[in-house]
């Protein structure tokens, strides 16, 4: 039994993307994104509190880089990871967890536009700070794919599934079209059938109630 809890729109869709990458059959089990993930039956699979948490081989596993390396491990026929002694393996490492650095200043935007309901509770300066942030990671993504049709020469791999998810969200806060090769590599990786399914079915509460969040003018 494989079994992902998830909410819409936030950092476990990486997981429900890789798995339908790899063809995995499973139970998925969607929670509100509120205060019912710190209720204590939900604490003992995730002791966070937060999503994902998913439940396979007998156990549970959380962090959505350690659910990326151990699937792609359990399931090394799908050709999404990159085992040691590969030699794509530390750039397979690298750009996989690079997803956190870019989802890091994504939830700290969403905190600020979305969590913080109040304007006197918000910063301006913080917003804009985190979208220029934004802006540099999506440079240092462009710079990698620059000549590349993927984050990895050997191809589509759980890296390009773990940014591509971070990207998915920051778009909300900053634009990627004056990135040109990052831009053209997202509308290619959003075709595919496995983000399709990854994205929130009819009736699935949003997390972002508009496509688009513009930082304050200075």
């Amino acid at each position: 039994m494989i079994r992902l809890h998830h909410c819409a729109q936030t950092r476990s869709m990486r997981a429900l993307w890789l798995m339908h990458e790899l063809g995995l059959d499973f139970d998925l089990v969607l929670h509100p994104f509120d205060k019912a993930l710190r209720r204590p039956e939900y604490l003992a699979l995730n002791p966070a509190g937060r999503v994902p948490a998913l439940e396979i081989d007998g156990r549970v596993i959380w962090e959505t880089g350690a659910i990326a390396e151990y699937l792609c491990e359990r399931f090394p026929e799908a050709g999404l990871g990159r085992a040691p002694g590969d030699v794509e393996r530390a750039d397979w490492l690298i750009w996989l967890h690079f997803a956190e650095t870019v989802s890091q200043h994504a939830a700290a935007l969403t905190q600020q536009h979305l969590v913080l309901y109040e304007d006197h509770m918000r910063s301006p300066m913080v917003m804009r700070l985190e979208a220029k942030r934004l802006e540099k990671c999506y440079a240092a993504i462009a710079g990698r794919l620059a000549g590349r049709a993927h984050l990895l020469d050997g191809g589509f791999s759980a890296a390009d599934v773990g940014v591509g998810q971070a990207v998915y969200m920051a778009r909300h806060f900053a634009r990627i079209e004056p990135f040109p090769a990052l831009a053209d590599w997202y509308v290619r990786i959003a075709q595919r059938p496995a983000f399709r399914r990854s994205l929130p079915g009819p009736g699935e509460p949003l997390l972002y109630a508009q496509d688009f969040y513009p930082a304050p003018d200075a």
